[in-house]
């Protein structure tokens, strides 16, 4: 059973990554035809480290994001189609599930369908600024999704239980609904705000994702880890033309999609207070950017030169790929930490 699961996970794995790399190209073609670039840049003058050093990506397309949620929603049809007309051995690849997958499929469709909706307003100049959304309507968007989630949970799931590691799982009653709403405006949030290198947010959310499919696959929710399996296969395709120097860019559908599925699966294996670990540039990120906005409303002045901090160590002089290669390294070591400490507290 458990080697028939492991096969399965690879091989989805296997399929995302080929499915995504063969239609990458001709995403990108449409993107080019379609005269989807990323048209925001700040200028310098209200971000002048920011635009001496990415004014040159200026014409790079955007919306890059669908290659990963489209591929996963496509595969998820697929098998679910399959299984449904077939079944038998079509079966085995079916990982739509009502209990562990349903939620996190339907988080990542609907905040893709939101976050394509932002850079299509960025693509046209509407919003605010002329970028697309704001920030707070942003986090009005996060907090309308995460209020869904949490409505699910705790009324329809009847869940309310919070895993401590060492300690135990503990019921937090309705408190269970702003903690819920919380861990995912802050994945949404952060990975936005890490969505600023070449590679860099595509990098760290796989291994963040990396970790739910071994907790996932050893806590016996094969649909959910094959899931994970899938979004792996997809995102390291899209690191593959992500990479410095990027051919497009994630866009708000991928960031914003990843990010909201990211917390909402931490919630579905209850491993929340493995977060720090598992997403610990993506906090990191996101805590430098809340410090600079305090520091600069109260004391008037700024704490980095640049936020979110990849920008701040671009202005010391280090190069774009290796600001991305050392984030990564953190990431691997983090997480890394994390799964010994969730497998280690499984024995106590």
């Amino acid at each position: 059973m458990i080697a028939f699961e492991a096969i399965r996970v690879l091989i989805l794995f296997a399929l995302a990554f080929v499915v995504a790399l063969i239609a990458t190209p001709f995403m990108v073609r449409v993107l080019k035809l379609l005269n989807v670039k990323k048209t925001n840049i700040r200028d310098e003058k209200s971000a002048p480290i920011f635009y001496q050093f990415h004014k040159k990506k200026a014409d790079t397309p955007t919306m890059g994001g669908v290659i990963i949620w489209g591929t996963v929603i496509g595969l998820a049809l697929l098998f679910w189609i399959l299984q449904s007309v077939f079944n038998g051995f079509a079966n085995y690849f079916n990982f739509v599930s009502r209990s562990e997958t349903y939620l996190p499929l339907a988080a990542l469709f609907f905040a893709a369908v939101v976050g394509l909706m932002d850079d299509i307003f960025g693509i046209m100049g509407r919003g605010p600024h002329g970028g697309g959304l704001s920030v707070p309507q942003k986090l009005g968007l996060y907090t309308l999704v995460s209020a869904v989630g949490a409505w699910w949970f705790y009324f329809r799931l009847s869940w309310d239980v919070l895993y401590i590691p060492f300690y135990g799982n503990i019921s937090m009653g309705w408190y269970y609904i702003p903690f819920f709403m919380f861990i995912l405006i802050a994945t949404a949030f952060s990975t936005n705000e890490t969505d600023g290198l070449d590679g860099l947010a595509g990098g760290t959310l796989f291994f963040a994702f990396g970790a739910l499919a071994i907790i996932s696959f050893a806590t016996h929710r094969f649909d959910l880890a094959a899931m994970n399996a899938v979004i792996l296969g997809a995102l390291l395709a899209f690191l593959w033309f992500n990479i410095y120097p990027a051919r497009f860019f994630m866009g708000d559908t991928g960031s914003m999609s990843l990010g909201i599925t990211l917390g909402v699966m931490v919630m579905l294996t209850n491993t929340a207070l493995f977060l720090p670990f598992f997403g610990s540039i993506l906090i990191f990120e996101s805590i430098t950017v809340i410090i600079q906005m305090l520091s600069k409303k109260f004391r008037k002045k700024k704490v980095f030169l640049s936020t979110p901090i990849h920008h701040h160590f671009e202005a010391l002089g280090w190069p774009e790929s290796q600001i991305t290669m050392r984030f990564w390294i953190i990431t691997i070591v983090t997480t890394t930490l994390g799964l010994a400490l969730f497998f280690l507290a499984r024995f106590f």
